[in-house]
């Protein structure tokens, strides 16, 4: 959002305090990352559409030559809320015990934000892992890491990569919102609705480096801003 689309909304829409709060604090940090440069970014957002997320997800599946695995990589970041920097850099006995068979929990330390560790519950995809594991073992992949390359099965997929799926997932569907970072805000709103708006318990799912700031995360202006924009999406999802 511009500041002038901020200002129209709390003039000319009918919020509460605490919105207008949020809306402002969306102007005032932007003003500090640079203003107009900061905020015609793209914005990454959470799919709220059932629909919508069963189109990606077949999309995911279906339009590529590792169709599976980047499926799979968007079902555990969903369901996980890990950063997409640490799905990415799972390893295979993260999740498999040595026959093979899914873990109920993984336990690992985010890698490139926190270094706190973090429980991973992999009940949600134990299915999906499961048929991934089948599509490792007859891609001739199987090796130390979870989600490799299929050109290079000792490297890991990039982020960039991941990106050029989404974005391509994002150009065939007509989306504009989606980034390597869908999945981990989708997981977190998918919470955040099914829990009665517990904005804590998506907090500490999220496992941020700080509660200093409560929900807001990170004491940073990058991050601070960016769940300003969640946040603020969140509280105007019911507009007209």
């Amino acid at each position: 959002m511009i500041p002038g689309v901020i200002a129209n909304k709390v003039f000319n829409k009918s919020y509460n305090y605490r919105q207008t709060i949020v809306i402002t604090l969306i102007f005032l940090v932007s003003i500090g990352q640079g203003g107009y440069r900061a905020m015609v970014k793209q914005v990454v957002l959470p799919i709220k559409d059932s629909n919508v997320l069963k189109q990606v997800q077949n999309t995911l599946l279906d339009s590529f030559r590792a169709g599976r695995r980047n499926y799979t990589i968007f079902q555990v970041g969903k369901a996980t809320l890990l950063r997409v920097s640490d799905v990415l850099a799972l390893k295979m006995n993260d999740v498999f015990d040595e026959q093979g068979n899914v873990k109920n929990n993984a336990y690992i330390h985010d890698k490139k934000k926190t270094g706190k560790p973090n429980t991973l519950y992999l009940a949600p995809v134990k299915d999906d892992l499961m048929k991934y594991y089948e599509w490792l073992v007859n891609s001739d992949l199987v090796g130390e890491l979870l989600f490799p390359s299929i050109t290079h099965v000792n490297r890991h997929i990039t982020e960039r990569q991941f990106y050029k799926v989404m974005s391509k997932v994002g150009d065939l569907l007509g989306i504009n919102y989606l980034g390597t970072h869908t999945m981990r805000k989708t997981g977190a709103y998918r919470v955040y609705e099914q829990t009665n708006h517990n904005i804590g318990l998506v907090m500490k799912l999220l496992n941020p480096s700080s509660m200093t700031l409560a929900y807001l995360g990170q004491d940073t202006t990058e991050n601070i801003f960016e769940m300003i924009i969640c946040l603020c999406d969140y509280l105007l999802k019911y507009e007209a």
